[in-house]
């Protein structure tokens, strides 16, 4: 019995040593042969900031599991092991293993210590922004927009700061300069928080999104935004566009849902690339005849209006129109029948629920033009 005990004494002693890459460094680990991926992984919070929850460890290509040995993942001496971190889950200053002299010494190797970790994380953050070109702070509980952001510069394509605390959209957004999608929803942003001219200036901007925010108006600005495909302005509380709206030929998607518009301006015309418009629940009574100029216009959606009539021009000239929403107004079927062009785009409708119908699609609200009971 003693030889057995003094075998277990041993066996428990025997001890491994790993490299762990993480943050463009290699980290030394000795660890007891017999430990479990979890105690590995606390070892490494000791040395990394990182806590358990937020570590992905990988070794020859395979996550390892916490309840998993090192033996049982093929993991022995000299192994080398890729340790990701999780964004948010990193803790301050780690515990300091080594004894010092003095308090005064040991407050300077903690402060230092937690430098180096943030520089190693925030380094790590960096790159992996540059090299997606993807800045994802989506739901961070931001109040400013990091000043890491923005040394992105020509590299940053995508820039998500929705649901957050945001307050401003400072000059710095013009640095961005190769930016494509923009998304800053479900923040606290105002008129005259938003750089307009330095966004303006994102040449190669294709989606704009300012959902839920407290805009009542929009700048003449808006209309260098050239490239712009989609506009989503949804939720605000607009009262007019500009009519620099005319400048972006090639908007195929508007939504201006639930603001406070009572007119579009007659520039719409000029935005012959628009496939979709939204404007429901707002409170127009009219629309320009110009809509009859968007001859690629599919959707167009009205609900909760106050409008009484359709541009006359509408049904004959947008010859895709196949989806037409008009809840909530005070058009009746027998006004739209009167149109000329009417049988074609009625055709074209059903043509659209049949297929949906056929594909078990339930998109009855895309088709259904809310005076359809009289049909």
């Amino acid at each position: 019995m003693d030889s057995e005990a003094a075998a277990a004494t041993a066996s428990e002693t025997i001890k491994v040593r790993l490299s762990v890459k993480f943050g463009g460094r290699s980290i030394p680990v000795e660890i007891a042969a017999d430990a479990t991926i979890k105690d590995l992984k606390l070892l490494l919070q000791t040395l990394t900031d990182v806590l358990p929850r937020g570590q992905k460890l990988i070794c020859k290509g395979k996550v390892l599991s916490d309840d998993s040995s090192l033996a049982s993942a093929d993991i022995s001496d000299r192994s080398k092991i890729m340790l990701i971190a999780s964004q948010g889950l990193h803790q301050g200053g780690g515990p300091i293993k080594k004894e010092l002299p003095t308090a005064r010494a040991a407050r300077d190797f903690a402060t230092e210590k937690r430098k180096t970790n943030e520089e190693t994380v925030t380094k790590s953050r960096l790159e992996r922004w540059k090299l997606s070109g993807v800045l994802a702070l989506s739901d961070c509980g931001l109040t400013t927009i990091p000043k890491d952001a923005w040394t992105c510069g020509s590299s940053a394509r995508v820039l998500d700061v929705s649901h957050n605390s945001l307050h401003e959209v400072p000059a710095e957004i013009g640095g961005l300069s190769k930016m494509k999608k923009l998304l800053l929803d479900s923040n606290l942003l105002s008129d005259t928080s938003i750089a307009w001219d330095e966004l303006a200036s994102l040449k190669q901007l294709i989606f704009l999104s300012l959902n839920q925010n407290n805009l009542t108006s929009i700048p003449s600005a808006l209309g260098a935004l050239t490239t712009l495909k989609q506009l989503d302005i949804t939720n605000n509380k607009l009262v007019c566009i500009p009519t620099e709206l005319g400048l972006l030929t090639s908007l195929e998607v508007l939504k201006l849902k639930n603001n406070r518009l009572k007119t579009i301006p007659m520039s719409i015309g000029d935005c012959v690339s628009l496939v979709e418009i939204d404007l429901s629940c707002n409170l127009l009574s009219e629309l320009p005849e110009t809509f009859g100029n968007l001859k690629s216009l599919k959707a167009l959606c009205l609900s909760n209006n106050g409008l009484k009539t359709l541009p006359k021009t509408l049904f004959r000239s947008c010859i895709e129109l196949s989806t037409l929403d008009l809840h909530g107004t005070e058009i009746t079927i027998d006004l739209l029948r009167q149109f000329e062009g009417w049988e074609k785009f009625d055709e074209r409708r059903r043509l659209k629920h049949q297929k949906q119908l056929d594909f078990r699609v339930d998109g009855s609200g895309d088709f259904d033009e809310g005076a359809d009971k009289n049909w």
